[in-house]
């Protein structure tokens, strides 16, 4: 199971770094267990395991230390007389697993030979699974990643224990992991962090009666990762662990696409300073659900979401707010960064038919041609539609600006459907940003 090959790649490393030799059991014991279980909060709920089973009376914040330690001595008797099933094999089939229960997952008729050891991998990886918005979790096979994960638990029960956040639910490991991963991998990770730093980068939601982990955003976890793997390609195992068990399967990261994003943002506003912010980086990525549909996570997944309604719902923007202009900023980045010409020449091109555009459309006191531009021209269906309105225009415009409509049509005719729904799409933020 893969939580099981996540937990092996873990703990070779982390014997590695902490010059240690511990088995999956002694650290399960001696790391895991203290961490995770051992405390009147827990770090982890794992459904129907033996942390979870309470006597008559008995409330996981009310165990005694013996009691605790008894839930312990019941996990290693299962893992020594029972087949493995998903109360204490963390990603294994339910125990009803000849039946195909819809808790299951991965479930198979072929047996498979599972060590003992593999049972305690298998925690060891589920407490390491990176939780993002949309109730999924990412279990990645980096040694590197795995480490950096497991550096964040001590903080995350440290602030369980802290008695002046008492309000602090437990239980959320894995939206902590995704929290702390982006955190300490962007470029606001500061050594001297606290609490109050990380209620200010919106890690946690502090309310009268609850305080808890937010889910991080992928895209903020993506510009993390990122920044540790440029040019790197990640295999992510995205899945959701509960009553019912979802899982949407192996999907590639391209974490080159951040840094072309960048790259990008750079040549067109001279500073990436905005992607050192969390809520830029947020305008960035669809749903995570349909991000994964794409069979990867690229260029493609990081659209911006709202950025749809402009595209294909026929929306115009507006520039009424201060924030409207970061977002015309983060649409524009991504518009240019998926149109395959020379960047800096997409840039003023363009720029320079959209001032034209504007020209046009504020030439006399009718508003026929503002209304042609905004609701003909730039209102993309099929690529047919939109020549036909650039000869439209061609038979109306000045001579010195023919030239350019022509260079557009030229280019537009020789371009797929999708980059001339990109090109058209820049074009009417550009209209509206130099019109305002």
């Amino acid at each position: 199971m893969i939580t099981t090959l996540i937990g092996k790649t873990f703990l070779k490393a982390y014997n590695e770094k902490y010059k240690k030799n511990y088995s999956a059991k002694e650290f399960f014991a001696e790391e895991y267990f203290e961490l995770f279980f051992n405390h009147p909060k827990y770090m982890q709920w794992i459904t129907n395991s033996p942390f979870v089973q309470m006597k008559s009376g008995q409330k996981p914040e009310k165990l005694s230390v013996e009691e605790r330690q008894e839930k312990l001595q019941n996990l290693f008797a299962k893992v020594e007389s029972e087949v493995p099933d998903a109360s204490f094999a963390i990603g294994f089939p339910a125990s009803e697993a000849k039946e195909y229960a819809s808790t299951s997952g991965l479930v198979s008729d072929v047996f498979i030979e599972t060590k003992q050891e593999d049972v305690y991998f298998s925690w060891i990886g589920s407490g390491l699974g990176i939780g993002v918005a949309g109730g999924y979790n990412l279990l990645i096979n980096d040694a590197a990643i795995t480490l950096e994960t497991y550096e964040g638990w001590k903080y995350y029960r440290t602030y369980l224990n802290d008695a002046t956040l008492e309000k602090l639910r437990g239980n959320q490991i894995n939206s902590w992991n995704g929290q702390w991963l982006t955190y300490k991998l962007s470029r606001k990770f500061n050594v001297d962090f606290d609490f109050s730093t990380l209620e200010a980068e919106d890690i946690f939601k502090v309310e009268n009666a609850l305080i808890e982990v937010n889910t991080v955003k992928w895209s903020n976890l993506f510009f993390s990762l990122s920044n540790l793997y440029p040019e790197r390609t990640l295999n992510a195992y995205i899945y959701s662990l509960g009553q019912t068990n979802k899982t949407i399967g192996f999907i590639p990261i391209y974490l080159k696409a951040g840094k072309k994003l960048i790259e990008v943002f750079k040549q067109l506003f001279h500073t990436d300073l905005p992607f050192n912010n969390k809520d830029f980086q947020s305008l960035f990525g669809m749903y995570i659900n349909r991000a994964c549909e794409l069979g990867n996570i690229g260029l493609h997944a990081l659209r911006p979401d709202n950025l749809k309604k402009y595209m294909e719902e026929g929306k115009n923007p507006s520039f009424k707010k201060e924030e409207d202009n970061l977002i015309y900023q983060s649409y524009k980045t991504w518009l240019i960064a998926m149109l395959s010409k020379n960047k800096k020449e997409i840039l003023q091109y363009t720029e320079e038919l959209a001032k034209i555009l504007v020209a046009y459309a504020n030439d006399g006191t009718k508003t026929d041609k503002r209304n042609f531009i905004k609701e003909k021209l730039l209102q993309y269906s099929v690529k047919l539609n939109f020549l036909n309105s650039l000869e439209v225009l061609l038979k109306d415009i000045d001579e010195e600006n023919k030239l350019k409509i022509k260079e557009l049509r030229d280019d537009a005719y020789l371009m797929n459907d999708e980059e001339c729904k990109y090109l058209v799409t820049l074009l009417k933020f550009d209209f509206s940003y130099y019109n305002k």
